[in-house]
């Protein structure tokens, strides 16, 4: 995985597992970690049920990989989508891939490519099976990317009373916080979101209707918040501490 430089990721798109309403929100969400260096979609093209497929892939590059059922109830994709990433993988020209399916087929790929030192992506529906997710370094839902190109598709905000309901959320938050905290309980902001993302793949404030996690962290108030002033002397820096603690 590169550090300081730009990632190359590959991407690589499960059709038949996808629908084409998400590739807006999905290409302006990969942005934010890299530079899709390669853009392959797999699928059989002689069906109708890729049509809307088809109206986008000249649009934003994606090359359209030819995949026939030979058998009827068999994903023929998922063996091809596959072969594809071992062979991009052994080039050593990437960094990262971008896994695109709600299917849980792509599990084991997932594991081989971290297993290479790469960073993995996931990014698949909610129905996605947990081992897929959890076999990614982070695991996007889809649902989060057709909210932002529809606002009809727009997650509600949950309320206060309903993010405290949600023990695993309370959990997921107060473990961070304590992981990360130094000696009087005060845990950087920008520590927590790591410790999460390591803990849990596919948290996401967009999950609960908020973009940034210092405003979903501040919404469950149930953490203190300190901002102070950053290294520059210019930004902010927030810091949380569990209500729960005494000074």
């Amino acid at each position: 995985m590169a550090s300081e430089k730009t990632q190359r990721l590959v991407v690589l798109i499960d059709a038949d597992n996808t629908q084409a309403s998400i590739i807006d929100g999905l290409l302006a969400e990969i942005a934010k970690y890299g530079v899709a260096s390669a853009k392959r979609i797999y699928g059989d093209w002689t069906s109708q049920a890729l049509r809307g497929w088809k109206e986008v892939l000249l649009e934003h590059s994606i090359q359209p990989i030819q995949q026939f059922g030979y058998t009827r109830g068999k994903n023929a994709t998922d063996s091809a989508m596959i072969i594809d990433a071992m062979d991009l993988l052994y080039t050593g020209n990437f960094d990262g891939f971008c896994i695109v399916s709600s299917d849980s087929d792509f599990t084991k790929l997932a594991c081989r490519i971290r297993e290479s030192g790469l960073f993995v992506y996931g990014f698949g529906e909610k129905k996605t099976p947990s081992a897929f997710v959890s076999a990614c370094d982070k695991f996007i839902y889809t649902e989060v990317l057709r909210a932002k190109t529809n606002e009809s598709d727009a997650i509600t905000r949950k309320s206060t009373a309903e993010l405290k309901k949600d023990t695993r959320l309370v959990r997921l938050l107060r473990n961070a916080v304590d992981s990360a905290s130094d000696e009087g309980g005060w845990a950087h902001l920008a520590t927590v979101g790591s410790t999460i993302a390591k803990q849990s793949p596919e948290f996401d404030p967009r999950n609960y209707g908020y973009g940034k996690l210092g405003e979903l962290v501040k919404t469950t108030k149930l953490f203190d918040l300190d901002e102070r002033p950053g290294a520059d002397g210019h930004s902010k820096s927030i810091y949380l501490k569990d209500k729960r603690k005494k000074e």
